[in-house]
């Protein structure tokens, strides 16, 4: 069997960057506990690890029982300004491991608040990220209501057009950075034709979702069937599997070597994609299954 890789795959910037600083918190933190505000990635394997060195998840619902010797960080996704405010007033050690492309898109979208602009974010309802931004723009509106939409599709970018709630107003759209491109450009498409007073556009989609989308059109060509790895709640890699799906008929997602299909053993050549929250080791796991 050839088993080749995609030339881009796995942990992302942003990703690597909060493992990072979650990992340095439990080495240097020896009075205290160590928590993320929510799970810190979308990858269970990552998360058991990390568990087991000590990482507690921190639900909204339990700020309040944080002791000062306690240090809590804030994943990549980021989160609303309120809810990093609540935290620094428990007197803890607050880690903000927010991914800086986010961070932009957060202040981005209270800037524009600001200046009058409704801001129409791209993204997946109830997702981390997309739920910090809201969060940015509705503090920025002081509460008010009709400054912040969010649209998962074209349709529902034409449903807001057609209830007249852009009409004539200043529009800033925005994406979550692990939306599809491909919907992105719809969506922006039927914001340029709508009745709206002015139209900014930022593609704030993180140019590692687009390299690994690229990387796995390239893989399929070479490949019998593809492997995706990553956690089966990481965005980027449903959309991963999605795409894959479209290019080759044998297609298996999984989150460990352990999951892999018997009939991916029986093919020539195997490609292997993984999102930007699944760790090297998992990647290195499953290849060194392939192989024997």
């Amino acid at each position: 069997m050839t088993i080749k890789r995609a030339k881009v795959l796995g942990y992302c910037m942003g990703v690597r960057r909060a493992v990072n600083s979650a990992e340095k918190a439990l080495a240097e933190n020896n009075a205290g506990r160590v928590f993320t505000l929510g799970p810190l990635i979308h990858n269970p394997i990552a998360l058991k690890a990390l568990s087991e060195r000590g990482l507690h998840v921190l639900s909204i619902d339990n700020i309040e029982s944080l002791q000062k010797a306690d240090t809590v960080i804030i994943r990549a996704h980021g989160v609303p300004p309120f809810l990093e405010r609540k935290l620094r007033e428990k007197g803890c050690s607050v880690i903000n491991a927010t991914c800086p492309r986010v961070v932009i898109s957060q202040k981005r979208a209270a800037e524009y608040v600001e200046q009058g602009f409704t801001v129409v974010l791209a993204g997946d309802k109830n997702h981390g990220e997309v739920t910090g931004i809201a969060g940015y723009a509705e503090e920025a509106s002081g509460g008010k209501a009709g400054f912040f939409y969010l649209v998962e599709c074209k349709e529902d970018t034409i449903k807001l057009i057609d209830s007249g709630a852009l009409e004539q107003k200043k529009v800033i759209l925005l994406s979550q950075t692990t939306f599809s491109p491909k919907e992105f450009e719809a969506i922006s498409a039927e914001l340029k034709a709508a009745p709206v007073s002015s139209i900014e556009i930022f593609n704030t989609i993180c140019p590692a979702t687009k390299e690994r989308q690229e990387a796995l059109t390239e893989l399929a060509k070479e490949v019998d069937g593809i492997v995706v790895i990553g956690g089966k709640e990481s965005a980027n890699t449903k959309r991963l599997f999605l795409s894959a799906q479209k290019l080759s008929s044998n297609v298996a997602f999984i989150e460990s070597a352990d999951e892999l299909p018997e009939y991916f053993f029986a093919l020539d050549t195997v490609g292997i994609t993984a999102g930007a929250s699944t760790p090297d080791s998992v990647i290195y796991e499953v290849e060194e299954r392939l192989e024997k």
